[in-house]
């Protein structure tokens, strides 16, 4: 399903000196597949990520989504990124003017001037299916970042993407939420059969992941997650409480 073929990046630092985050990125991802992202801030996650979401164009090499090229000009990546790809944040972004339930309905709202009930009623399935049922109703500021980390879940999946990108999705949460949070996604990964990709650097999050890949020096490696994230993944898959 993804495909990257010598993916590089560069950023020019305050003295314009040429910096290479990205230094030929290789990576194949099946179908299905929950590939989780290591290494520590700064190494270049985000960067990948914003390419694999067609927010960011790389200086080289092929992408390629479904067989189709998202680094060709005319590639119609808005549409792609619109309709295939959904986004979980650090910062959740939820619109404060909006309750819950109508944040997760604001993706729709890109191509529509009301949503449809086939939609609403997915958005209460996903509301059920990630244990929030009872906070649609509900502000922003009235949810808890653990709530409020599964309503930018929700809204990343109204669509019905076939790539779900999580960039450090735990990173503002504590060790209890950030552990339901990955086990979260691994359930979701499973159940709809999504395709996952996360960055992190935590390796008991890495650890609910299908594999684990490094970004060290501008490429990724295979990385093992460490034995006590693995144990967590064997023996308490689902504790969505």
């Amino acid at each position: 399903m993804i495909r990257l073929s010598d993916i590089r990046k560069s950023y020019r630092d305050g003295e314009n000196r040429l910096n290479g985050v990205l230094r030929g990125v290789n990576m194949e991802v099946e179908k299905g597949g929950f590939v989780a992202i290591k290494g520590p801030s700064g190494c270049g996650k985000t960067t990948l990520l914003s390419i694999l979401g067609t927010l960011l164009a790389p200086d080289g090499g092929m992408y390629l989504l479904n067989g189709a090229d998202m680094t060709r000009t005319g590639a119609n990546r808005p549409e792609v990124r619109n309709r295939q790809i959904g986004f979980v944040f650090q910062n959740h972004l939820l619109m404060p003017q909006y309750t819950a339930f109508e944040n997760i309905l604001l993706p729709a709202l890109a191509f529509a001037s009301q949503t449809t009930r086939e939609q609403s009623e997915y958005a209460r399935e996903l509301l059920e299916l990630t244990r929030i049922p009872d906070t649609g109703n509900r502000y922003p500021h009235t949810l808890s970042g653990g709530e409020a980390s599964r309503v930018a879940i929700c809204r990343a999946l109204i669509m019905k993407p076939v790539l779900l990108l999580a960039d450090e999705p735990t990173g503002q949460l504590d060790a209890g939420n950030a552990r339901n949070v990955a086990s979260l996604l691994a359930d979701i990964n499973e159940r709809l059969g999504t395709t996952i990709v996360m960055a992190t650097h935590s390796d008991a999050v890495a650890g609910f992941a299908r594999r684990t890949l490094a970004l060290r020096d501008g490429v990724l490696t295979e990385a093992e997650p460490e034995p006590e994230a693995a144990a967590h993944f064997q023996h308490d898959k689902h504790p969505i409480p």
